[in-house]
């Protein structure tokens, strides 16, 4: 219990919380609380509902479990594929039958059962050195093991469930022998140990210890925005590259959200969601943590729209989770 680290919007246990509103929501979340309140703000501004969260970084999973059917819980919010899918796994999410949520969101990013949707999506994008004039033909995942490319890539751990996810994906498409070869191929290429999260590769490449690299999205949108003018210094220096335009598709991950098993409000819980891919909850996925929408007909604000459409990867996202362990074995074998 050290471990996870709590933050209550509301009183200080859901248990005890006596509100004087219509409706409750309990919210587990491992979705940083500065993320998560705009939308509970803009909620409660509209609805009369009394929305607690409790946020940890790690370990909601097991206290839920461990909690059973004296849980609290009426919602789970996370991110990741891998990490929504462990909820699941673990039968701690119900089946929810909502008509809103099959209309909007795409099959392929909610499970098949209904216990699990996507709320937004972040793409897996190339960000490549503006300087690197060479670079103009990188524009494919697969390109990325080209041994021309050798010392001049840049990455965060293989194992981060990002990369695992990633690969995943490629394990799907090429299959696992080819993979393989593209993950040594990878390996090979890097100017240096994979090491930081995905805005240190952005500054490997504006500090020239690279000239391209892998991150999700929503960071380059961070970067160019954030206060700190050396952040937006290391914006300028990349341009990004939605990948695999030309065939598959752009590989795709998700924010997502499930029904927990014992929740004792679940209409209220099922509302929630419901609005979280309404025109309203997409535009503030967007301007918050320039996520894309999780419907691609939605409309587009700001930045998210200054990028244009792209094509996305298909691949419905509850295959993923199986191959992310085959994932895992390739980078142990491959040092990423």
């Amino acid at each position: 219990m050290r471990a996870i680290a709590i933050a209550v919007f509301g009183l200080l246990t859901l248990t005890s919380q006596m509100s004087l509103a219509t409706e409750v929501i309990n919210i587990y979340s491992h979705r940083q609380p500065f993320l998560i309140q705009p939308f509970i703000e803009a909620y409660k501004a509209k609805n009369d509902v009394e929305i607690n969260v409790i946020f940890a970084k790690r370990g909601l999973a097991q206290r839920l479990s461990a909690e059973g059917r004296n849980s609290p819980a009426d919602l789970v919010l996370t991110v990741d594929i891998a990490r929504i899918h462990q909820f699941a796994d673990a039968g701690l999410l119900q089946p929810v039958a909502s008509p809103v949520l099959n209309a909007k969101i795409p099959a392929n990013l909610r499970a098949n059962d209904g216990t699990w949707y996507g709320l937004s999506r972040r793409a897996r994008v190339i960000v490549v050195a503006k300087a690197a004039d060479d670079m103009a033909d990188l524009n494919d995942y697969e390109d990325l093991a080209d041994p021309k490319w050798r010392g001049r890539l840049c990455s965060r751990p293989g194992s981060h469930v990002y990369n695992r996810a990633l690969l995943g994906s490629l394990i799907h498409h090429l299959g696992a022998d080819e993979a393989t070869q593209w993950a040594h191929g990878f390996v090979e290429n890097l100017a240096r140990k994979p090491q930081g999260n995905d805005r240190a590769q952005v500054k490997a490449i504006w500090s020239g210890e690279c000239d391209a690299g892998i991150i999700n999205s929503y960071y380059f949108g961070k970067l160019v925005t954030s206060d700190i003018a050396e952040h937006r210094a290391w914006a300028d220096s990349v341009r990004m590259v939605f990948p695999n335009q030309s065939n598959r598709g752009a590989h795709v991950n998700i924010s997502g959200g499930g029904v927990a098993r014992y929740a004792k409000n679940v209409d209220a819980a099922v509302a929630f969601l419901e609005w979280l891919v309404s025109d309203e909850g997409q535009l503030l996925y967007q301007k918050i943590n320039y996520e894309f929408a999780i419907n691609p007909a939605a409309a587009k604000t700001g930045m998210i729209a200054s990028w244009g459409n792209f094509k996305t990867d298909g691949l419905a996202l509850e295959q993923l989770p199986p191959l992310t362990q085959d994932a895992q074995k390739i980078i142990d074998a491959t040092g990423w």
